[in-house]
């Protein structure tokens, strides 16, 4: 990443946005596999790197070979595989200095490339150079340099493989080529690219060392516990040998705590394992079988390992045999494809990570007893294993000299010349243009191993794992009742059926299950995502930052989002995200330390098993329902709900009290230190820590316990700022500033005997919403007004300024809504608005006039709705919460509420209630923003259209295909490859593949990841593994792509608002972090961040944000056509189904839908390109020409043209067509209750969202309670049903047809 400027917080960037054109790409060519080599080029590529890394050069030779037959010689793919292959062995080469693989490279450039006919690039040349400046002879590795830079000049290459050199090269091996007598200098090399060092290092601050109790564990022998606290011994034993850093100086700090922080990124896996052998060790010193059923856990994992270890160590042995055979069985070719990847890590640490993600998936999801699909844990398993291997390997690269080697930033292309920032051939000045080259054979992450690749290695590990983990079982005879103990698998492999599909599963034993069901092993796994030591490194590059030794990435990704990878890559290679890294960097450098005093506390009631604030018990007894003695199916539903419901709240505080543990363990061990948490963002902007466990962006506790690291004097408003914080953790939030102030000052003598004796006093904080930070407030005004100036009292306490309901304060901001405004503060007043209670006010008012309308269902509900009632819904309706979803939420408020209202045994029942309070709520937030409304809308009209659209270059492609010339058909036909792809792996020709992508205020580029994915069938040791084949080819999903980008946008916003808050709050001073829209700062600053916050969200919405997205839209997708339609009984859509018929019976043979899309796509192409001609005679047959389109134009406007029915779900305020008769029905139904359950409850799958920004879940025991009536609802509405359906069904029919993309003019400010 080119070096960053400074970045501040003023005028928003006006450049072109970053334009990728890859609507040509096509699906990854895959071929039959031949002597056990993949068919998938990406996995070719893959293989080959594990394969270098692992010394298997032969085999790498070979995969590269295969290439070359597939390939063209002039294919770019082909020669940046090539360019790849060299890079790898020039690594190799620089840290083993291997003389006669430095010589097989040479050879292979001379006779596998240029031999071939593959033309050398810059990159190319410039990684040569680097392999000669490794030759011992100085003689020979001059000539060989003094040839290389020759070639590179006869080529024209001169002045790109000196800025190529700057890539590879360091400083020293840069001047010894120039020495050569090059004939200009090469150019100094650039800091933007040299590698940063890592942030500077800053000692903890002095502290007072604080004892405190140790941390009562869940269960002595809690594995996951045990291995986080070997982790943590390091914090226990600060001047531990440093020998993993060459030199370091137990006298220097900083290399001290840079030891540490190393340590723990890299330890985790190491520290299970030697937990294992020490419980093993202490059984057999007291002559203790540790197979036995009842004695450590670790124990008994340490026999697994040792078993499993053992059984890795010879299949990796029979994956080099498998290469050298002549004949190769089946499982021989399975072993030759993931053979070179089983060699990143030792057997040691394979075993390691096997048993502990298994472990772990199980405890994740609690599902030991009921199972898991093999499929979701082969690829967990895969995955834990890539991540290992990638943060082993990079590491390992990382402590050789940084200047030997650079990586792209980019996905993996290797452009000409390319460094970063040109690496997806987008430089600064041509990446804003539309780049109409297929990149989908150039471009792949060479960090992610494909996932044929994955399902392969996680299936011979986990098969390995089912025959090396064996358990003791205790069972008593069912005959003669005597206890007989037999050795039995740990794990199980199983088939079951699901919706007809058979489906494997793995289930843990039932004796393992119930030692281990309480042990959530997850936590391991988080060891090397602890919080830093040191300060986080800045963010230099797209996977350059946060932790020191780790692999992630700037954006979080998922793994099938090629798209999002390469538009972010680009756009921090080229410094556009500039802004983005460096407030990043301003969240990570904020230093934290544990609050101790509270923390003392939290121990002392942890440790006493008492359930006090969110602390959840240590055990809960609770009494058991009696069992009904009639058959009555709705009393027994009742008591089997009952049952589930105790059932699962015991698991639930079960796992709660497991996860506080490792967080008071974590903490307990920070005690005395000083710490950061790195952050990086998702696809939309918003910030996360990426410190898992223990961040502020947690619950109650990890909150309690958290300070900033650096204190400041509260000053003149900080001792009012902290009464206010206090309040408004108490829960008294909706007074006025000052009554607040008076509300503490009410209460001080509450306060001082809760800070000086929290558990034996009145513990009057405990009735706060938050009592833990309640607890820390209090303590901390308690010991400022004990000072002797509190004004000069040093506070680490941070200040939340929360935002009202952020996302519809941006709604009301982008549409002017004045009323609006009012309800979310935007507009000052004498005490804060509430939003919720506004609408549960106009809610009440609906429900009243139905109710004087003598409605019964009003009646019921007169009285019932509160602020609490709507308010989820409300402050998700922004987010894209669906009506489905906010039915659910009221539903649940109703039964926590009214427990003993609105049953299924009544007339009138929850489902029924819910439904009529979710459409009041949506119908008072369309009153309440109107403008808001029509920005909703037009957000999603436009990625409706967007969704549906082709570019001018797929057009260009069909036309070819279809009907070009002879030459210009063979031209399309012609392809960079020798060979033909398997059947089936084709492209349709017509595809619908654009996602909406905009480009944030801050210059990051947007892009939603939703496509209708493939997938493909992976034999493995197993069973049958279906994995899916993501692709930039795959079609995107039109309804996830038009309901989630009002929220996401909004989403984008809000990220925006808070990081430029971020930037602008480092440049005046403060200390600053923020949980998305709760913004937080030292009391005595508050003022000061009140006034950036509302700066800078004035100076976002002082920017035409919605004119500016249209203006992007515009340039974008310049060019476009999308398929649109009009109603079937409207005037035009009569038409232009005449005219489609009409036209159609002259055509033979029929065309099928896709080739009448095609040909009528072609016939508005032809007649757009005539009419925009500057020849008459042209222009005059374009107007005689008659398609859909040009009818529409001549007799109906835009109002003819029908709705998109996904459009309901996105709207505030608003519900389907047919969700609307839908809950017409529901009212008619609601009275007589159970009969019509079914009737209520069921939506048509199309009502179902495949996305939202929520989750829109329900516990098991509402689903039951839903189901708990099963109904004869088949006489329900029957009359007329029949002819109603028909009318339906003809008024909603609709006519398609093609028009250029345009866009709906911008909403204007109400």
């Amino acid at each position: 990443m080119p070096s960053k400027t400074p970045a501040t917080a003023h005028d928003f960037d006006t450049d072109p946005p970053l334009i990728i054109n890859d609507s040509l790409t096509t699906r990854p060519p895959r071929f039959r596999s031949v002597d056990a080599i993949s068919g998938e080029v990406s996995d070719l590529i893959s293989t080959m790197k594990a394969c270098v890394h692992v010394g298997r050069y032969v085999r790498a030779a070979t995969l590269m070979r295969r290439l070359n037959t597939i390939y063209n010689s002039d294919a770019p793919a082909l020669l940046s595989a090539h360019n790849e292959y060299i890079r790898e062995l020039s690594w190799k080469i620089t840290s083993t200095r291997d003389q006669q693989l430095l010589r097989d490279v040479q050879s292979w450039f001379e006779v596998d490339m240029r031999g071939q006919g593959i033309v050398p690039n810059a990159l190319t040349y410039a990684l040569l150079i680097q392999v000669s400046l490794q030759d011992v002879s100085g003689s020979k590795s001059n000539r060989s340099l003094r040839r290389y830079l020759h070639l590179a000049e006869e080529a024209g290459l001169k002045n790109a493989v000196n800025n190529a050199m700057t890539t590879v090269l360091n400083e020293q091996d840069l001047g010894r080529v120039t020495r050569l007598g090059t004939p200009e200098p090469l150019p100094i090399l650039p800091k933007s690219i040299a590698r940063p060092e890592h942030a500077p290092l800053v000692a903890p601050q002095p502290m007072n060392e604080v004892e405190l109790p140790k941390v009562r564990p869940v269960d002595s022998k809690l594995p996951g516990l045990k291995a986080l606290k070997q982790s943590l011994s390091l914090f226990s034993d600060p001047m531990a040998p440093t020998s993993s850093i060459e030199g370091a100086d137990e006298d220097n700090p900083d290399k001290q705590d840079l030891e540490r922080q190393l340590r723990i990124e890299q330890d985790s896996y190491e520290s299970s394992i030697e937990r294992w052998r020490a419980d093993n060790e202490q059984l057999k010193r007291i002559g203790i079988n540790s197979s036995l059923k009842n004695h450590a856990i670790g124990a008994l994992m340490w026999d697994w390992h040792e078993i499993l270890e053992l059984a890795i160590q010879k299949e990796i042995e029979l994956t080099k045999e498998a290469e050298g055979k002549a004949l190769k069985k089946a499982e021989d070719e399975d072993r030759c494809h993931y053979g070179p990847f089983l060699q990143y890590l030792p057997p040691k640490k394979l075993s390691a990570v096997t048993i502990i993600s298994c472990v772990a998936g199980f405890g994740a999801t609690r599902t030991g007893d009921r199972g898991t699909p093999i499929t979701h844990m082969v690829m967990k398993l895969a995955n834990a294993i890539q991540n290992e291997s990638m943060i082993s390997f990079y590491s390992r690269r990382n402590g050789r000299d940084q200047s030997q080697w650079k990586t792209p930033d980019s996905s993996g292309t290797l452009e000409p010349g390319a460094g970063p920032k040109q690496s997806l051939g987008a430089s600064k000045n041509t990446a804003r243009s539309n780049l109409a080259t297929d990149v989908s054979s150039q471009t792949f992450d060479s960090r992610q191993w494909g996932r044929a690749i994955k399902a392969r290695i996680g299936a011979v590990l986990l098969s390995k794992l089912l025959e090396s983990a064996k358990i003791r079982v205790s069972r008593k005879h069912p005959q003669t009742g005597e206890v007989v103990e037999e050795m039995q698998p740990a794990f199980l492999h199983q088939y079951v059926y699901n919706a007809g599909r058979r489906v494997g599963m793995l289930t843990m034993n039932s004796a393992l299950h119930e030692r281990m069901s309480n042990e959530p092993l997850a936590a391991t796994l988080a060891h090397q995502f602890l919080p830093m030591v040191v300060k986080p490194k800045p963010w230099a590059g797209f996977r350059d930052g946060g932790f020191l030794t780790g692999n992630e990435s700037m954006v979080r990704l998922h793994q099938s989002d090629e798209q999002g990878r390469r538009y972010c890559s680009v756009a921090v290679a080229n410094d556009d995200m500039a802004q983005v890294a460096t407030g990043l960097d301003v969240l990570s450098r904020t230093p934290w330390k544990i609050n101790a005093p509270v923390l003392e506390v939290m121990l002392e009631v942890w440790n006493s098993g008492e359930g006090i604030g969110d602390i959840a018990p240590f055990g809960l007894d609770m009494e058991l329902p009696q069992e009904p003695t009639t058959d009555d199916k709705v009393e027994r539903a009742k008591y089997i709900s009952e049952l589930k419901r105790i059932g699962n709240m015991k698991a639930g505080l079960r796992s709660q009290r497991c996860y506080q543990n490792f967080q008071l363990e974590i903490a307990r061990a920070y005690l005395n230190e000083t710490f950061y948490f790195p952050h990086n963002v998702d696809f939309r902007g918003r910030a996360y820590p990426m410190s898992p466990i223990l961040s502020y962006m947690g619950s109650d506790v990890p909150r309690g316990i958290l300070l900033f690291g650096i204190g400041k004097e509260l000053g003149p408003s900080g001792l009012r700022w902290l009464k206010i914080h206090l309040a408004n953790l108490y829960g008294y939030d909706k007074a006025s500033f000052e009554e607040r102030v008076l509300f503490v000052e009410g209460h001080l003598s509450d306060i001082s005997d809760s800070a000086t004796q929290p558990l034996k006093g009145s513990r009057w904080w405990l009735g706060a919403e938050d009592p833990w930070q309640c607890l820390a407030a209090c303590k901390e005004l308690h010991n400022a007004l004990q000072s002797p100036d509190p004004q000069r009292f040093v506070s680490n306490l941070a200040i939340h300024q929360d935002g009202t309901c952020n996302g519809l304060q941006h709604y009301a901001a982008l549409g002017g809504d004045s009323m609006g405004a009012k309800q979310v503060n935007l507009e000052p007043g004498d005490r804060p608005s509430d939003i919720y209670t506004g609408i549960a006010e106009l809610v009440k008012q609906d429900i009243h006039k139905d109710a004087m309308q003598d409605s019964e269902l009003a009646k019921a509900l007169e009285g019932k709705v509160t602020r609490k009632v709507v308010k989820q819904t409300v402050m998700t309706n922004v987010y894209g919460v669906t009506f489905i979803g906010a039915k659910l939420q009221i539903m649940k408020q109703l039964k926590e509420l009214y427990p003993n209202s609105f049953l299924y045994t009544g007339r009138i029942n929850r489902t029924v209630a819910a439904s009529y309070i979710a459409k009041k709520t949506f119908k008072a937030l369309a009153n309440l923003f109107n403008g808001a409304h029509d920005i909703q809308y037009w957000l999603g009209d436009c990625a409706g259209r967007i969704a549906t659209a082709v570019t001018p270059e797929q057009m260009q492609r069909i036309e070819t295909a279809t009907t070009g010339t002879l030459d210009e058909q063979a031209d399309y036909r012609r392809t960079p490859l020798k060979r033909k792809t398997d059947r089936g792996h084709k492209d349709v020709l017509l595809s619908f593949k654009q996602s909406v992508i905009w480009t944030s205020p801050l210059k990051m580029p947007v892009v939603q990841p939703y496509r209708q994915q493939s997938s493909h069938v992976i034999e493995t040791k197993l069973q049958r593994i279906t994995v899916s084949n993501p692709s930039l080819a795959d079609p995107v999903d039109k309804r996830k792509q038009l309901q989630a980008f009002p929220p996401n946008f909004i989403h984008s916003l809000d990220a925006t608002h808070m990081l430029l808050s971020a930037l602008e709050c480092e440049k005046q001073g403060l200390t600053f972090t923020a949980v998305h829209d709760s913004f937080w700062t030292h009391p005595g600053d508050v003022d000061t961040m009140n006034g950036i916050l509302r700066d800078m969200f004035i100076k976002m919405h002082s920017e035409d944000i919605i004119g500016r997205l249209g203006a992007e839209f515009a340039l974008r997708y310049r060019g476009c056509m999308y398929v649109t339609n009009v109603k079937a009984v409207s005037k035009v859509g009569k038409t232009i189904r005449n005219w489609r018929t009409k036209a159609n019976r002259q055509l033979s043979p029929k065309p099928n839908k896709q080739q009448l899309m095609i040909n009528e796509l072609l016939q508005e192409r032809q007649r757009l390109k005539l009419l925009a001609s500057e020849k008459a005679e042209e222009r005059k047959a374009g107007e005689d020409m008659v398609t859909a389109y040009s009818l529409f134009e001549e007799s109906a406007g835009e109002d003819t043209l029908a709705d998109e029915e996904a459009l309901s779900d996105v709207m505030l305020g608003q519900t389907s067509p047919a969700r609307e008769s839908k809950l017409q029905a529901d009212e008619q139904l609601a009275i007589g209750g159970e009969e019509n359950i079914d009737t209520m409850n069921t939506f048509n799958q199309q009502d179902v969202p495949a996305q939202e920004a929520i989750d829109d879940t329900t516990t098991s025991t509402e689903a039951m309670e839903t189901e708990t009536v099963k109904a004869n609802n088949e006489q329900t509405l029957k009359p007329e049903a029949s002819s109603a359906k028909t009318n339906k069904r003809r008024d909603e029919a609709k006519v398609w047809f093609w028009r250029p993309l345009t866009f709906p003019p911008v909403p204007k400010r109400v």
